[in-house]
């Protein structure tokens, strides 16, 4: 069928207020059919427009993908195209363009709206009325504000993130309390809202996603949102979420992600997080005020790939069955994607990984990370060898606690690392040689382990590390300078000339001046972390000396 002329012409005068650098819209002249025009479909049946697909693509080079954007103003035109069902505006420039009011009459008849990744500004109005009995709408990544509109029942999908929306949701979840909504995927993530997170969740039964991190939320989680038995992914990041991790969660067997990162939640793992969230991929905990012990019920994970509870107040060991984490036992397969299931296709799920030293966002690529982040903690007792059968982890961080003895032989097993991070520990002993067979190594970090000593096993990857990766241990050799080792910190005082056999007792009373001087300052140890672990380094420093002293004129 060819197109209709009304619908024809509504196009030709939506184009004149358009600009277009890179001229995709060429075709589009009073010579042609519109049916055939890029970006257009048409009903097989009657010739209407049905769809407008004039998102830009990011298949092109950068420069390519930034000429092909379009910019300029709405035309109202684009209202006599009354069989429009698929409106797709995504990624273009409409720099600073105040959303039209007619605008929001399209989404009427609309299945799908996407305007995302441009810079539409002013604010959202209610979208109550919405005859498709299947919506996805996709308004993020521009300069919305204001409240969150009120939806239609029949929206499956609303991604409102990176926007400027302010303001309490509570009307916005909690309207039409007994009417049951088709919403399954929910992102609201990186906005300006606040307050506390209503506890109305039984009136939206087949959410499958939740983002609601990177805002200013407090309270506690309710515990109604244990009764999204359909719940495959949860994102709180970056709140000041407080209290406990609520026991109805246990509910929702089908989660995949579990983000709880960045807010002020407190009390210990609930061990029932391994045996009834059986499908977790990634759990992230940290920067909270957790404690306890790290609950060995989380080693029957078999599919966790990302773990990371650094920051928190953990003590205890860890655990020694982490070799049950068979996700991190086995090499990476060939799907690169984690995403998760809905009735409009699958949504791709991100994380942001600590990955080298830097904050990362992963994609596309996600199925491909695997990483543990124990670091910043209170650990105690030695690292398990049982560590070393996570050959498939790329990154390991045990870094800012109290873990002692000897870095585990067999660590040259674990072959896919890239960063490895033992710093600020109370380790000893050498280098196992077989850290040589790290062949994808790139960043190792052992630096004020005072005990750690001898020197630093030849290859590639160990020589070509910073020097800063040793300071503060007893290691010499490559890359540290010629006849060094890491250690900063100046010869022992009063050392006697060789051959001489009486005790140096100013040597002594020294040290043990500093032992009493530490008595004053325990009540602070107690409380503070970090005087904590300057203490116990400081006292092991002197235990030391003092056996030495001991030994050698005794």
């Amino acid at each position: 069928m060819s197109c209709i002329q009304i619908e024809k012409q509504a196009l030709l005068r939506f184009k004149q207020d358009l600009k277009d650098p890179s001229n995709r819209l060429a075709a589009w002249t009073n010579d042609g059919d519109c049916c055939k025009w890029d970006g257009i479909v048409c009903s097989d049946v009657t010739g209407h427009v049905i769809q407008l697909h004039l998102g830009s693509s990011q298949d092109a080079s950068r420069a390519a993908h930034e000429r092909s954007k379009l910019g300029g103003k709405l035309n109202p035109s684009l209202l006599d195209l009354k069989y429009l069902t698929y409106l797709d505006l995504s990624n273009n420039k409409f720099k600073e363009t105040q959303i039209p009011t007619w605008f929001w009459n399209l989404s009427s008849y609309l299945y799908y709206l996407n305007i995302s990744r441009n810079q539409f500004q002013g604010h959202i109005p209610d979208l109550p009325t919405m005859t498709n009995p299947s919506v996805v709408i996709d308004l993020s990544s521009n300069n919305f504000r204001g409240l969150l509109p009120r939806l239609s029942s029949n929206v499956t999908a609303i991604d409102l993130s990176n926007n400027s929306m302010s303001g309490s949701i509570s009307h916005f979840l909690c309207y039409k309390v007994n009417e049951p909504m088709k919403l399954e995927v929910l992102n609201l993530g990186n906005n300006l809202l606040s307050g506390e997170i209503p506890d109305c969740w039984k009136k939206w039964p087949r959410l499958v996603g939740i983002k609601f991190c990177d805002n200013n939320f407090s309270g506690k989680i309710p515990s109604s949102i244990g009764s999204l038995t359909s719940l495959q992914s949860l994102h709180l990041r970056k709140n000041s979420l407080v209290g406990e991790v609520p026991s109805s969660i246990k509910n929702c067997r089908e989660l995949l992600t579990v983000d709880f990162g960045a807010n002020r939640l407190s009390g210990h793992i609930p061990p029932w997080m391994g045996g009834r969230l059986s499908k977790l991929i990634i759990l992230t905990l940290h920067t909270n005020k957790f404690n306890g012990n790290i609950p060995k019920e989380l080693c029957v994970l078999s599919s966790l790939q990302i773990l990371d509870l650094s920051h928190n107040n953990f003590t205890g060991n860890i655990p020694s069955c982490v070799n049950n984490l068979s996700a991190m036992v086995s090499r990476n397969n060939s799907d690169n994607k984690i995403f998760y299931r809905t009735s409009k296709g699958s949504f791709f799920e991100d994380i942001l990984v600590v990955m080298k030293g830097r904050v990362v966002e992963y994609s596309n690529t996600l199925k491909l990370v695997k990483t543990v982040d124990l670091s910043d903690n209170n650990l105690s007792g030695e690292i398990p060898k049982e560590v070393t059968s996570l050959v498939g982890l790329q990154s390991l961080n045990f870094s800012h606690n109290l873990l002692v003895g000897r870095i585990p032989d067999n660590i040259g097993a674990m072959v896919s690392l890239e960063c490895v991070d033992l710093s600020t520990n109370l380790l000893s002993g050498k280098i196992p040689p077989a850290i040589s067979h790290l062949t994808f190594l790139s960043q190792l970090n052992l630096s004020y382990n005072k005990r750690i000593t001898g020197k630093i096993p030849t290859s590639t990857q160990l020589q070509s590390l910073d020097a800063s990766s040793f300071l503060g241990t007893e290691l010499f050799g490559p890359p540290l300078s010629e006849n060094s080792n890491a250690v900063t910190f100046s010869s022992s005082a009063g050392e006697k000339e060789e051959g001489g056999h009486d005790v140096d007792w100013s040597y002594l009373s020294i040290e043990l001046g500093f032992s009493f001087g530490l008595l004053g300052v325990l009540v602070p140890v107690l409380f503070c972390k970090s005087w904590r672990f300057v203490y116990f380094q400081f006292l092991d420093d002197i235990l030391h000396n003092l056996c030495g002293i001991i030994s050698k004129y005794f």
